[in-house]
């Protein structure tokens, strides 16, 4: 069964595409502003100081010549 796509399809068709691409626009500036937000906030706290591993001492592998 075929059907043509009448004129009121392609109205109801382009205002709902412009409406999709109108808050597609706006979720994205939304999101990008609170991503901004978010680094901004990070960049003005004062920097932790990095942990620092426990100090283990190097040792060296002695040799010593045995002699039996």
């Amino acid at each position: 069964m075929g059907t043509s796509l009448t004129p009121e399809f392609w109205e109801r068709f382009t205002l709902l595409l412009f409406a999709a691409t109108g808050v597609t626009c706006v979720l994205a500036a939304l999101f990008d502003t609170l991503v901004l937000r978010r680094r901004g906030r990070r960049a003005r706290r004062r920097p932790t100081p990095p942990s620092r591993a426990p100090h283990r001492p190097e040792t060296a592998i002695h040799h010593s010549s045995v002699r039996c």
